[in-house]
């Protein structure tokens, strides 16, 4: 089994307090070692979440890219801060990725995905979508738009290109809770809580590329299908582009006396919330849940072949997770 970087979100830290970390994880040999604490002050406390923790994971050459909520960080692959990055129209990022020499952060305060060119070290393009669901639009953004017509839906959907170093971008706006992006056959796929589909990118063309339904997390194209975090149902799991499932994974649960703060509302934190998702070279699927918790699992087996646990806290959630590379 492979070893794996992750990081966390801690839910409704207080000022002062560790609200996130990163993570290198021994799956094979069940040893976990935390290389970043994440306590930076200068951030919103507000709501459970919001500008807590540390969020999205992507690599580069021998520098190891980690998402803030309003910031790119920079680390060599030993944790040494080399550097930061800031945009105006990056606000609540959430999953990022690298493809060739770009790198694509998802801004879910923006509704927008951005571009950062690595060679030239600058922002370059910026893709900003927002939707409506229905028989009438009621924003004035999609009065003229023709909608899309998907499972007996309408879908409208506005998208637009801008430019990030400008101040003609689009305004303020989370309409689909933007949260993934993967990058696959000349193709970007995004995806959010907020909206029942992959969405796909081609030649600035945004069209639906499959249904997954409400509340999920980390959907990217697999196989023949859609692999993705089912949060709202409590699995991982693989489905065809109907949406059907065709296999799924149950996420770790434990039992309430085991877990700290096991009293809180679930409108603050919850158990077995299920966000980050890789695959290893042999197809091993690994996830991410809260309590803090990586789980590995294999198709033809309904449960995890292993978890290993870094905090009972249940705040602590995880969310970025890829495959450690060096």
């Amino acid at each position: 089994m492979p070893k794996v970087i992750t990081t966390s979100v801690i839910r409704s830290a207080h000022p002062g307090e560790s609200h996130g970390g990163v993570y290198i994880v021994d799956v094979d040999a069940s040893k976990c070692e935390q290389v970043v604490e994440w306590n930076e002050r200068s951030i919103s406390w507000e709501g459970r979440g919001l500008e807590r923790g540390l969020r999205g994971i992507a690599f580069h050459g021998n520098e190891v890219y980690l998402a803030g909520s309003n910031e790119l960080l920079i680390y060599t692959k030993n944790f040494e801060l080399i550097g930061s990055l800031r945009n105006k129209y990056l606000q609540n990022c959430h999953e990022i990725t690298i493809h060739n020499d770009t790198l694509y952060l998802t801004s879910t305060g923006y509704d927008s995905i951005l571009e950062f060119d690595l060679s030239l070290r600058s922002f370059t393009k910026g893709y900003c979508i927002r939707t409506r669901i229905g028989n009438r639009c009621i924003n004035r953004l999609f009065k003229k738009m023709s909608p899309i017509i998907r499972w007996g839906k309408r879908i409208y959907l506005k998208h637009w290109i801008f430019d990030p170093n400008s101040d003609e971008g689009p305004p303020a706006g989370d309409t689909l809770h933007l949260n993934s992006v993967h990058i696959g056959h000349e193709t970007m796929y995004v995806a959010g809580t907020l909206i029942p589909w992959l969405l796909s990118i081609k030649n600035d063309r945004v069209s639906v590329f499959a249904h997954i339904g409400g509340g999920t997390h980390n959907a990217r194209p697999f196989k023949q299908g859609v692999l993705f975090n089912n949060t709202s149902f409590d699995q991982v799991a693989l489905a065809d582009c109907s949406g059907r499932i065709l296999e799924s994974f149950a996420v770790k649960q434990y039992e309430k006396h085991e877990l700290q703060m096991a009293e809180l509302p679930n409108d603050v934190a919850r158990q077995a919330f299920a966000r980050g998702l890789c695959v290893s070279a042999d197809n091993l699927i690994i996830g991410g849940s809260s309590p803090a918790t990586i789980s590995v699992y294999k198709f033809g087996y309904h449960n995890a072949l292993k978890t290993i646990n870094i905090s009972m806290d249940l705040r602590n959630s995880i969310h970025g997770l890829e495959i450690w590379p060096y």
